[in-house]
């Protein structure tokens, strides 16, 4: 999302200003799609429920996969309609200036016309699916549910025009731009391969000037399909085959507990029982920072939402301890990124599905990365700290025997997780559920921070929103990735690499320096989605173990997260503490010296991240 978009705002403004009629239709979007993750919890808990008593549900993963498309369309069309589509960080500057009207109509014009196209390439996907017959569970046609995808573009095409801008004449202008774009592609004025460069530029253009991150993904999709003359129905082919793929349902599924925690009181209790064990001694609140930043960032999938949630309770605890504001803004701000390699996160279980490599193993492979991670920066903390020394807090069992018994819930959170993904009787999509479960159980019933009716289809509709963006991202970007397949990319890039780059080491330290250009510059899962299927051919030829190479990855991604010029924690950390950008990437640098070490560290010794996973094979 936007960094400056607080989505509840957003929500609250969008059903402030709407009619009466169109507050109801949004109500009804908010609550079909908090249904849709509910079903989505429900069913996999079923099924390990009647696992024990018989065969399980008949088609239970068919229904779940698709489940995942509907949230996933769902989603997307309520992000589309509340402005919070994944974008650059220009959308919100330019949205909030007087001058840039033709900016916003460009943007929006061709975010609708790619939109049109995807929406127009689904219909043709769908129409295939239909003569082929094929049946979901129960005679119930696979088309009807396939449906959901150019019905979802259809609506978000249409939400992007009608936010182009408040006044009818703005809208009349982006619709007539957009037509025009239509056009031009459908009755091209020039040869095709001619027109391939202007398409892409005005894409960069769109993009830069704030059009979601989907839009310049699958519009260079089509782009490319359309100049070799292949349907563009390719695209909409391989985002049905991914956001259906059956290890998928994990991303919303975690997705979702993590907003739970986020939402509720969780935070103020970890925080408060790390304060208690860790804080009093030099250093201990940088500790306490390190660790529940990494906790919550395991479970949300991402840094953005541990910045949110804990930066304005942590940056406090720092300077009161006597943190120099700087320190405590870089630790705040670096700290948030911690944890991308723990299970069970999701950018973990997405490199796995695409690398083919198993969930499990892959965790195993990031825990002792992540945790030499996670100690480096604990270092620096405490070195940060140095000079609080004076003031330390003493250390009093009776507060931190209550602070353990307050948020008792929460830190069996991980072990509840683990026992699912790992002890055998449940599948990595069925530990999730229970992952799920067990914090709505948590935040709506034993501490009840969340009114099951008042608060918890908020959240839930929060968490479908961002799952939204990111399906339409990694959807549209595997038919980027289809292209490149298709033209032999991977395979030229392996035969250039064997030919010029014979040591590994090399191109270990060539890879390091490009992920950190690309995770600076590309939201992690459209990265992950695009760049992997390039890497693997690649780290094949040089016998490169696809754990050891997801980890460098995965660790290069956390590490973009902190890179400057526009890093997402910088950005965020700006937006939620309010400082300025400048300000916080002088403060972060130090950190992240430090943590670059880390990554060279993990890039090249191996062993840290293959030895668990061999040593329990």
């Amino acid at each position: 999302m936007h960094p400056g978009v607080e989505p509840s705002a957003a929500i609250a403004a969008a059903l402030t200003v709407a009619p009466a009629p169109r507050r109801w239709w949004h109500r009804g979007e908010d609550l079909g799609l908090a249904l849709l993750l509910a079903l989505m919890v429900a069913l996999p808990l079923a099924e390990i429920g009647l696992r024990q008593f018989s065969t399980g549900i008949p088609s239970a993963p068919d229904f779940l996969r698709h489940l995942t498309l509907l949230v996933g369309m769902v989603g997307g069309v309520v992000a589309a309609r509340d402005g919070r589509l994944l974008a650059l960080a220009t959308a919100p500057a330019l949205d909030r200036g007087r001058g840039p009207g033709a900016a916003l109509v460009f943007r929006s014009a061709v975010a609708a016309a790619v939109t049109a196209f995807l929406a127009f390439a689904s219909l043709q996907f769908v129409l295939q699916e239909r003569e082929g017959g094929s049946v979901l569970a129960y005679g119930l046609p696979l088309w009807i549910v396939q449906l959901a995808m150019p019905v979802g573009f259809g609506l978000i095409c249409l939400r992007l025009i009608w936010r182009a801008a408040a006044t009818g004449p703005h809208r009349a202008a982006t619709l007539g731009v957009a037509a025009a774009l239509v056009l031009a592609a459908v009755f091209p004025p020039l040869a095709v391969d001619r027109l391939v460069l202007p398409a892409l530029a005005a894409l960069l253009a769109a993009t830069a000037l704030g059009a979601p991150i989907f839009v310049a993904l699958g519009g260079t999709a089509l782009v490319l399909f359309w100049g070799r003359d292949v349907p563009i129905a390719a695209v909409s082919v391989e985002h049905y085959a991914l956001v259906t793929n059956p290890a998928l349902p994990a991303i919303p599924l975690f997705t979702l507990a993590g907003y739970f925690m986020a939402e509720s009181g969780a935070s103020q209790r970890l925080v408060r029982v790390f304060q208690a064990l860790v804080g009093w001694f030099r250093g201990g609140p940088a500790v306490a920072t390190a660790l529940i930043c990494a906790f919550f960032t395991s479970f949300t999938g991402g840094s953005g939402v541990t910045i949110l949630a804990l930066g304005g309770l942590l940056l406090p605890v720092l300077i009161a301890a006597r943190f120099s504001e700087r320190d405590a803004l870089g630790l705040v701000t670096g700290a948030g990124s911690l944890g991308i390699l723990l299970p069970p996160c999701l950018p973990v279980i997405l490199y796995a599905i695409l690398a083919k490599v198993d969930i499990p193993e892959m965790f195993l492979a990031g825990l002792v990365p992540a945790l030499l991670l996670i100690a480096m920066t604990v270092a620096w903390g405490i070195w940060a700290g140095r000079r609080a020394a004076a003031d330390r807090q003493r250390f009093e069992a009776g507060e931190a025997g209550r602070a353990l018994w307050a948020a008792k819930w929460e830190l069996l959170l991980p072990v509840v997780s683990m026992v699912a993904l790992f002890g055998g009787w449940a599948t990595p999509v069925e530990a999730a559920a229970v992952t799920a479960f067990y914090a709505w159980l948590v935040a709506a019933v034993i501490h009840r921070d969340l009114g099951i009716v008042r608060d918890c289809p908020r959240v839930m509709t929060e968490a479908g929103v961002l799952v939204g963006g990111i399906l339409l991202i990694l959807g549209v970007a595997l038919g980027l990735t289809n292209y490149l397949v298709d033209a032999q990319i991977p395979d030229r890039l392996a035969e250039w690499a064997a030919i010029h780059v014979q040591s590994r080491w090399v191109f270990l330290l060539g890879l390091n320096v490009a992920l950190l250009l690309i995770g600076g510059l590309v939201e992690i899962y459209a990265a992950i989605v695009v760049v992997v299927p390039l890497l693997i051919p690649i780290g094949t030829r040089l016998g490169i173990d696809p754990l050891h190479l997801g980890i460098i990855f995965l660790a290069n991604m956390e590490l973009s997260f902190l890179a400057p010029p526009v890093g997402l924690n910088l950005l965020l950390a700006s937006y939620r503490l309010n400082k300025p950008i400048a300000e916080v990437i002088r403060a972060v640098l130090p950190l992240l010296g430090v943590r670059f070490v880390g990554v060279l560290l993990i890039t090249y010794l191996p062993w840290i991240s293959l030895a668990l996973p061999r040593w329990l094979r």
